[in-house]
């Protein structure tokens, strides 16, 4: 069930973007497993795009993770409060990456609540990247983590999402990136409560 190393090495990053909607985020620790369904995404496309933390082929001992090959976990701490999770996606010294936005609590959902300190009612539990990550147990820990190992992984359970029921939109919280924040990067699937604001485009 788990996606194989040859699914994260696809170059197209926007794709990826698109399919890893429905997919499955999964989490083990010290025998605990969470997972979620992925209703939200966002692409950043490598060297090329000025809202990637590869813009411009940066290599610090931060961004380093993103130029390995497709299939680890980039986790970066935000304005020092918040693990963001990213999939490094294509090949080597491509550094092509999806931030996963939120997710739809599926399995171990007692634990998110005792995590998050709150009900899974409450779409908060897991709606934006840094709620989603407080849900999973996502720490700095999980960074450069193998996708295809038993922390952190990512399985297909069959959800296929039309793409009449995908919105696309400009990703959030990259004002920075001059043109390239009006890029329509962002995907979500329409309707589902757990998608982060704003939840239209």
């Amino acid at each position: 069930m788990k996606l194989p190393l040859s699914y994260y090495s696809n170059q197209d990053v926007l794709f990826l973007a698109q399919d890893l909607l429905g997919k499955v985020l999964f989490t083990n620790i010290n025998g605990e497993i969470t997972a979620g369904i992925i209703v939200e995404t966002e692409a950043y496309f490598g060297i090329q795009d000025k809202a990637s933390h590869a813009y411009g082929g940066r290599r610090t001992h931060r961004t380093e993770t993103l130029y390995a090959h497709g299939g680890v976990s980039y986790v970066y701490l935000c304005y020092g409060i918040h693990h963001l999770f990213n999939v490094v996606t294509s090949v080597k010294d491509e550094p092509h990456a999806v931030l996963v936005r939120a997710i739809e609590p599926l399995i171990g959902k007692e634990i998110m609540e005792k995590r998050r300190q709150m009900p899974v009612s409450r779409t908060a539990i897991s709606s934006g990247p840094g709620s989603l990550a407080k849900a999973l147990g996502i720490n700095q820990a999980f960074n450069k983590k193998d996708l295809i190992g038993n922390e952190i992984w990512i399985e297909d359970h069959g959800i296929a999402y039309n793409p009449d029921e995908i919105a696309a939109g400009p990703r959030i919280g990259v004002a920075y990136a001059e043109e390239d924040a009006h890029l329509p990067w962002r995907f979500f699937v329409k309707g589902n409560k757990y998608v982060s604001k704003p939840n239209k485009v």
